[in-house]
């Protein structure tokens, strides 16, 4: 499907839906279609687009140039000259906005309901709500009228719609991708999140509007056997016995993929849940849009107005005390998760009707929240994924690529690679994948690329060594290529990788066969005196396997 053709399926799906509510600004047919023939002459000048032709839906908190951004207030509206870097991101490798999605009005609540724009209705059951404050985003995903779309996340809201919508919803660890350009409603716990159909999709639009500002310790992978910290149904407070099977069973899931379940004590993660709306944080919101709401536009919704006015007299010594009982929370949390390197919720406890949400606007709210509100506090990363209900693997920040790892697990479809920057390691011996030494790159956060052959410079020998282990030699003449496997490790594990490598092996720059050269594992060549050269073979395993 062509660009040009995906806009006009889009437009298709469009006429067929009734979800006008979902949407604030969208965008004319005739302005996507000159969008998608750019891109299709970008492809023709060989540009390499990942996105070409991928349609995106932008919260409308986000700037994008020449389109209106109001979040969700009329009287708020604002031309902005530029688009947020998030989104030019997107555009840039190819993507093509179809329109601003209604939401929360800015970005205060979990329901979808607080707009002049309208209510925004569940996709499956039109009397519930689809989840908030990024509504329109993930009902418009869920709908397939869109690849993609944006949503922020501050209390929640890029994940609370990814579960009511049965779609993948990404949190990444606050700073990785910039928030300049988005109307904030807490701006120190503000993050920008995608919403897509599949990880795979999701994972790979977040590398690309992420910075490169990844600790050089940040894992690339989750490891082959995760621990996963799940809380006790006693602990899951609030919720249906059906959704408290359901959650059991997504926790059986990863049990049977590999994973290794302990229990953990919700208490402080709770705890810390409820100061971001019942105490001094909440001042946040009121410097963010507080002077606008103090002007009384007739246009406020009354839910929001008075959450964020009423943080107006919030005096600063109660900040500080929360900060302060904040710190004390994540100390305990932290203890509580221990060596865990995830932890799995449900990411929300219950599914309101609109008419629930109306009777009880506050306490609904609050409720859907339960498992969502500490992630920011805490400074963690969270993927959102439907099995059976909406449930969510939350990882330390930058730890976002085991937690893409894991959500793969209860999808059951791989979630390739490409999150966070590595260095790349080729190994030819033990440290392949299920050779004895492959845990030291497992346990450091390496991520497997794949297979590789070096370039056709080389000898493989057999070692005298324990565990058996082989030696790369490259030669001025009579080489051949030898099999192996491209890792990337995290940068900060090379250097205790390369403290703790034994002789009389080294680590060398080692030629490919498509012409790249890589840091790989070679031998000192007088190591190699009388051991049996093993070339022939093609590979390590090969020759293991012949034995």
């Amino acid at each position: 499907m062509t660009p040009q053709d995906r806009v006009r399926a889009a437009f298709d799906q469009l006429a067929l839906e009734e979800r006008p509510e979902a949407w604030i600004t969208l965008r004319s047919l005739e302005a996507v279609l000159a969008d998608a023939v750019v891109v299709e002459a970008r492809l023709a000048a060989g540009e390499e687009l990942p996105l070409a032709g991928r349609l995106v839906a932008v919260k409308d908190n986000i700037d994008v140039a020449e389109l209106p951004t109001t979040a969700a207030c009329p009287s708020y509206e604002y031309q902005p000259l530029i688009s947020a870097p998030a989104v030019q991101r997107l555009v840039d490798a190819g993507a093509i906005v179809l329109g601003k999605t209604n939401l929360d009005q800015f970005a205060t609540g979990l329901v979808g309901t607080r707009s002049p724009y309208g209510a925004v209705r569940d996709v499956r059951d039109p009397s519930r709500v689809s989840g908030g404050s990024s509504s329109g985003s993930a009902v418009v995903v869920a709908l397939g009228i869109v690849d993609l779309a944006l949503g922020t996340d501050t209390a929640g809201s890029g994940r609370v719609p990814a579960a009511f919508q049965q779609i993948v919803g990404i949190k990444p660890s606050l700073g990785l991708v910039p928030t300049t350009g988005v109307v904030p409603a807490c701006r120190s716990l503000d993050c920008v999140t995608i919403f897509a159909r599949t990880l795979a999709e999701g994972r790979q639009a977040i590398a690309i509007m992420a910075d490169p500002v990844w600790p050089a310790d940040a894992p690339l992978a989750a490891p082959p056997h995760p621990i996963v910290a799940v809380p006790d149904r006693s602990e899951l407070t609030g919720m249906s016995p059906d959704w408290l099977d359901a959650f059991e069973q997504a926790a059986k899931t990863l049990e049977t993929a590999g994973a290794r379940l302990r229990p953990i004590r919700l208490g402080p993660f709770l705890a810390a849940a409820k100061l971001l709306y019942e105490g001094g944080f909440v001042a946040e919101r009121y410097a963010a849009v507080g002077a606008f709401l103090d002007t009384a536009p007739a246009d406020v919704d009354p839910v929001v107005g008075a959450i964020i006015t009423g943080a107006r007299d919030i005096p600063a010594h109660v900040l500080v005390a929360d900060t302060e009982r904040l710190e004390t929370l994540r100390r305990e949390a932290m203890a509580e998760w221990g060596d865990a390197d995830a932890l799995l919720l449900p990411t929300a406890p219950i599914h309101p009707t609109i008419a629930e949400v109306a009777a009880d606007p506050v306490g609904v709210n609050a409720r859907v929240g339960t498992y969502t509100n500490f992630c920011n506090l805490f400074d963690l990363a969270a993927v959102a994924v439907p099995a059976g209900i909406g449930v969510q693997v939350i990882t330390r920040g930058f730890a976002d690529a085991v937690a893409l790892d894991i959500a793969a697990m209860l999808t059951g479809v791989p979630s390739p690679g490409g999150y966070a920057g590595g260095l790349p390691l080729l190994v030819v011996g033990a440290h392949l994948s299920g050779q004895p030494l492959n845990h030291q790159l497992t346990s450091a956060g390496a991520r497997l690329i794949g297979r590789v052959d070096t370039a056709p410079e080389y000898r493989l020998y057999a070692l005298p060594s324990t565990p058996p282990k082989p030696g790369l030699v490259r030669v001025a003449e009579g080489g051949a290529a030898v099999e192996g496997e491209l890792w990337e490790l995290p940068p900060a594990a090379l250097g205790p990788f390369l403290a703790a490598l034994p002789s009389p092996m080294v680590l060398g720059k080692v030629g490919l066969a498509d012409g790249t050269s890589v840091t790989g594992f070679l031998c000192e060549t007088s190591a190699v005196a009388g051991a049996p050269d093993i070339t022939g073979y093609g590979g390590w395993r090969s020759y293991r396997a012949s034995r």
